[in-house]
């Protein structure tokens, strides 16, 4: 028996599980470890049902049963693939992975935070890079090396590097400034021996932590981050 899938009803049963399944934690708030699995679970499971139910006018819940189950173990491994890339990098950095990245960058170095789509680590940019240069310090080239071990298992996770800078000076000059630090740092990745997709940009100041109004605060607007993606559906604009 030749089987007929309604593509449109297909895509729709699919858009409306990523929309249930992209809502973001209790209180607006990113998911943690335990709900972003249950994410990934609930969208495997209703895009998965739905594509079974459609497959046989016959069968529709036995094959919707079989779909929710595949399409549940696939979520799931997203979501788990996610948080273990997240812990893995913490680790190779010897620090811990953070639920506000702002409160983190006052005190620490390197912040590793979770994401409902995205792992982000965040280099504040005293430990990367001498004042005005956009070539990585030796202390920062060691960090990104232990990055550069994690990526090895994740050859398939797509990266982005995004340099930042504070308010001070004018647009344009913070702009080429904030390129050049995101593009030195992804072909450091690239000489490295990183083969995975990567994207590089510069945002100037546009996108601060925290307001731009103490010297503290400015420090830790000057940054460079790097976002690990599980797919190019994922990629965000991370100057917006």
């Amino acid at each position: 028996m030749k089987i007929k899938i309604s593509t449109k009803a297909v895509a729709i049963s699919i858009a409306a599980a990523l929309t249930i399944g992209g809502c973001a934690g209790k209180n607006g708030q990113a998911p943690n470890n335990a709900e972003k699995t249950k994410q990934g679970v609930l969208i495997g499971t209703l895009a998965g049902a739905a594509i079974g139910a459609l497959t046989s006018k016959h069968h529709k819940g036995k094959n919707a049963a079989i779909g929710a189950a595949i399409g549940a173990a696939a979520g799931g491994a997203i979501g788990y693939s996610l948080d273990k890339q997240a812990q893995e990098v913490a680790d190779s950095m010897n620090t811990t992975v953070s639920d506000d990245e702002a409160l983190a960058a006052r005190t620490q170095d390197i912040i590793v935070t979770k994401h409902d789509r995205y792992v982000k680590i965040t280099f504040k940019s005293k430990m990367m890079f001498e004042t005005d240069s956009a070539d990585p310090t030796p202390e920062a080239r060691e960090k990104i090396m232990r990055l550069v071990d994690v990526l090895h298992n994740y050859p398939d996770t797509i990266v982005q590097v995004v340099g930042h800078t504070d308010s001070r000076g004018s647009y344009d000059y913070n702009l080429k400034l904030s390129q050049r630090r995101a593009f030195s740092v992804a072909n450091l990745l690239k000489n490295l021996g990183v083969t995975n997709k990567i994207y590089a940009r510069g945002c100037s100041y546009t996108k601060p932590l925290v307001p731009n109004d103490t010297p503290e605060h400015m420090a830790v607007n000057r940054r460079v981050e790097i976002y690990l993606y599980p797919s190019e559906e994922d990629v965000i604009d991370a100057c917006r």
